[in-house]
Formats: structure tokens, sequence, C-alpha cells
């Protein structure tokens, strides 16, 4: 009876283990509860390398306030006082003396200062800060981008270790079954001590595996974690949602749609747009600037109550023309038509870095489709090898140890199946992310 029982345990585990690789949504842990999606909004929402660059766009707004502030007037209220000595006297025969001005002068008054027209200058440096918001904007997404990449490996990552953790249990209740069922073997002499070692050997070994694979989760699990923000030690399991099936990408318009798309280009253009405005701005240095002003307020020192306060008032334009700068405008030229060069550079290395990424992510991609459908089949073959096993130990023909190898080969198959399935998911996310489309 206890012969019969672990006949069918042997053969029956890896069947279980094919069914549940080859369903789309196999559970790994009972307690799973992340999927992708719920992960990456959480971290494209709270993490702080977003929240950051989002305050980078309050930075843009508050620059742009700034560079609108030249079309308002400027406006204080100035006050002083002063004492002179000497002071002017006029003698006058039969009249006396009397002073052309008072010792003590006090003074107060609002001033304010308009800027007319100052040639475009203002409305220069206006574009300018818009087009830098852009390229904040763009940023943000370029972020988001990014850390939904590193979520989405730190997630298959530890699909695949969840998932082998669970074969490496069944592979030692396996294992620990033929121990039990050959030590019950010896017991009638039909087994030999040879076949408890070997098969305690192969038991310690796959132990040690999967406290390695167990170890690498708990580090995957902390990343996530650091990820989502949440005290390192917080358990996590996600659930197993591979992508199946050929996706409908077009070979010779992917590098188009990643030209168009890409976040590294658009910040490329907007460089461009930004590096002619600053360019732009720089002609307009030294434009003139055409001022109006008014003053009024209360001051002494009029004749002939010199110490009695008086309302007073100035206005007026001005008109000024800079006429030589200590050539600054010429070398902030340079450095400006420099910088357009630059990013001009700087535009085609990412433009043949985006070509190489799609290219090496599509050949990846067909690469792993083949490893998929390798894996199918070698995992029916090492069932089906098993199944020869198991009639051939009944009959008499192999070993305890020889099914246990066909056995160990099943376990070993899916392992490789589920890596290529993992790598196939993998390698189309980064596919997308080549041409450009958004993770999240």
């Amino acid at each position: 009876m206890i012969l019969h029982r672990n006949r069918f345990l042997l053969f029956i585990l890896p069947v279980v283990g094919l069914l549940c690789i080859g369903t789309a949504h196999c559970q790994t842990i009972v307690n799973d509860s992340l999927s992708l999606n719920a992960i990456i909004k959480e971290v494209v929402q709270n993490h702080p390398l977003v929240k950051k660059a989002m305050e980078d766009l309050n930075t843009s707004d508050a620059k742009i306030g700034i560079a609108k502030s030249g079309y308002l007037p400027n406006v204080d209220i100035a006050a002083s006082y002063s004492r002179i000595g000497p002071i002017s006297q006029i003698t006058l025969p039969d009249v006396g003396s009397f002073s052309l001005m008072p010792k003590d002068n006090y003074s107060a008054a609002i001033n304010v200062n308009q800027t007319i027209y100052d040639f475009g200058k203002t409305d220069k440096n206006v574009l300018l800060e818009k087009q830098s918001k852009e390229l904040s904007l763009k940023s943000v997404e370029q972020v988001k981008q990014k850390l939904s990449q590193a979520v989405i490996g730190n997630y298959y990552l530890l699909i695949y270790l969840q998932e082998a953790i669970r074969i490496k249990d069944e592979q030692l209740s396996t294992l620990n079954e033929h121990l039990h069922f050959i030590q019950k073997k010896q017991e009638t002499g039909s087994a030999t001590q040879y076949e408890i070692l070997t098969t305690q050997v192969r038991i310690s070994s796959t132990e040690n595996q999967r406290t390695d694979l167990e170890t690498a989760r708990q580090v995957q699990v902390c990343q996530l974690n650091t990820l989502l923000g949440k005290p390192a030690a917080t358990p996590q399991s996600v659930k197993n949602e591979l992508i199946h099936g050929q996706p409908n990408l077009q070979g010779d318009t992917l590098i188009a749609s990643a030209m168009q798309n890409r976040d590294e280009m658009k910040l490329a253009h907007e460089k461009a747009s930004l590096a002619e405005m600053r360019y732009n701005l720089t002609t307009s240095q030294n434009n003139p600037v055409f001022n109006a002003f008014l003053s009024g307020g209360y001051k002494n020192g009029y004749i002939p109550y010199m110490y009695d306060p008086r309302a007073n008032f100035i206005a007026g334009v001005s008109f000024k023309i800079p006429i030589f700068d200590g050539k600054r405008k010429q070398y902030n030229l340079v450095q400006a038509r420099s910088a357009i060069q630059v990013n001009d550079q700087e535009t085609e290395i990412a433009r043949r870095g985006i070509v190489n990424e799609v290219v090496e992510a599509e050949a990846n991609l067909k690469a792993s489709q083949k490893k998929v459908d390798q894996s199918v089949l070698q995992l029916l073959q090492a069932t089906q090898a098993y199944n020869l096993g198991k009639i051939r130990f009944e009959s008499g023909v192999i070993t305890n140890l020889e099914l246990l190898d066909g056995s160990t080969t099943v376990s070993e198959s899916r392992l490789m199946l589920l890596k290529a399935k993992i790598e196939y998911t993998v390698n189309l996310f980064k596919l997308k992310s080549a041409i450009g489309e958004r993770l999240y």
C-alpha cells in the first residue's frame, strides 16, 4: 500500500506543476495581494523622485512669475533725514542774515518706476521660462517611466522567486516521500544505504537552493517596500501576471514610433527650443530701455519757510541705450551658440541610443518567445519521459533513483519554462518602453 501511494505521489506532483505553469494566473502564494498596476500606480504617485520633479514645476511657475514682473511697475517708499553743516548764508544790509537751506532736512516720498518698452527683452524672458516649464513637465514623465521600469523588473523577479520556491517545496516533498519509501524498502532488504544517502544529498542540495531563493526573495521584497515607501520588513507577495501571445507590434514602425514617443527625444527637442530662446534673449541683452518714473511726497527746505514740510513731486521719462558692455554680450552669444551645437550632438546621441535599444529589445523578445516554445516542448518531453520511467519502474526495469532523476528533470523543466515566460514578459515591457509606450 505504501509503495503504490508513493509511486502515485512521484507521478502526480510533476503533472500538477505542469498544469499550474500552463495557467495564466496560477496563484503563487495564498495571500497574493499586489498586482503590477496597483504597485506602479502607488509608486508614481508617492515616490520622492516624483514629488521632487513635481516641486520643480512649482519652481518653474515662480520663475515665470518673476519674468512677468518686468511688465509691472516697481513701487517703493523712501524716507530720509540729514543734517548739513556748514550751510550757506546771505547777509543783506539793514535786513540781516538768512540761510539758503535748513540744517535739518526731512524727506518722505513714494517712488514709482515703470518700464514702458524694452524692445522685446521681457517677452523673450517670459517665453524662455515657459519653455523651461515644458522641459520640467517632460522630466516628470521620464521619472515616472523609469520608476515603472524599476517596478516591473522587481515585480517579475519576485514572481520568479515565489514560483521557484514553490516548485522547490514540491520537489522537497517528492524527495522526502521517496526517502520514506526507500527507507521502508531497506527494512525489507530491497534497498541499499547508497540509495538513502543519495536521496539525502539531493534533499540537502535542494534545501540549499531553496534557502538561496528565499534570501533573494527577501531582498526583492525589501526593494519593493523601498519603492512603495513602506517599512523594509513588511511582508509582501505579488500576483502571477504573465503575458502570453505575440504582441501586435509592427517591426518597420518601431523605430519611427520610438522617435516620436520617447521622453529622451521629447526632452532633446525641448532643450533645442530652450537653447534657441536663450540665444534670442542674449541678442536682446543690450536693447534700449524706455522707462517712466514718478515720485511724490513731503520734504522741507523750501523758501521762505524752510523748516516747514511741503508736498512735492517729480515725474519724467528716461531712455537708456547701452553702448559698450565690456564685450559681455559677445561672449554670451558665443556661449549660447555653443549650447545649441552641444544640444544637437546630444540629440543625435539619444537618437542612436534609442535605435539600438529598439533593435535589441525586439531581438530579445523574439529570442525569448523561442525559448518559451522550446521550454514548453522540453517540459512535455520531460513529463512523457517521467511517465515512461514510471511504467519501467513498475516493471522493475529501472531503479528508484532513476525514477527520481526523471522527477527532478520535470521540476527543472518547469523552472526553465517559468524563467522563459518571465523573460518574455519582461522583454515585452522593455520593447514597449523602448518605443515610448507608457508603462504607468
